[in-house]
């Protein structure tokens, strides 16, 4: 498999741009609102050096972008591409994280619309690795088609091991939920 891990992606809700050095202030101003990740396995990551540590592995992962919203050019949060499987023909999508302004306005599903949409021209499946008990994660994925297939212990970049969830949607489902939402806006 051989695409960009990071290429400039956007519709009219959003614009997705590869996450660089200079965004850490503004990223982290995002992320410190510790309502953000009361659900995820690591509850501290808006502590600042908690969260030092989760940006350096997203700009070591070398797939990492940053998430603005369009109509206002305010920051929404973050995700990445990571674990590129040529054998399975798959690649994960995650360590998203949305701003609390913008829950329930349709900015994570367009992310991951535009996200799945430009991976599935590459491969077949994507991975979703979700805490256990984010629930809220587990929910929107499910929206998305994705279907729980397994169970697997993270030990996320730096920091503690956690039980996560493994969720995968394949390309053919996906197709299939898409084309079933594309008449009713924000419905995915």
């Amino acid at each position: 498999m051989n695409f960009d891990l990071q290429p400039t992606l956007e519709n009219d809700l959003i614009k997705v741009v590869p996450l660089e050095e200079e965004n850490f202030e503004a990223l982290y101003a995002v992320a410190s609102d510790p309502l953000i990740w009361e659900q995820h396995p690591n509850k501290n990551r808006y502590q600042r050096a908690v969260f030092q540590t989760f940006f350096k592995g997203a700009m070591e992962s070398k797939g990492a972008f940053i998430v603005y919203d369009k109509p206002s050019g305010r920051l929404v949060g973050s995700s990445r591409y990571y674990e590129s499987e040529e054998l399975s023909n798959s690649i994960a999508v995650g360590y998203t994280f949305i701003g609390r302004d913008f829950w329930g306005k349709g900015h994570n599903a367009a992310l991951k619309q535009l996200m799945f949409d430009y991976a599935f021209q590459f491969v077949d499946h994507i991975i979703l690795h979700i805490g256990a008990t984010n629930f809220r994660s587990q929910k929107a994925s499910e929206k998305l088609g994705a279907l729980k297939v397994g169970e697997l212990e993270v030990a996320y970049y730096g920091e503690a091991i956690k039980l996560n969830f493994i969720y995968q949607v394949d390309k053919s489902k996906w197709q299939t939920i898409k084309n079933n939402h594309l008449q009713k806006p924000n419905s995915l």
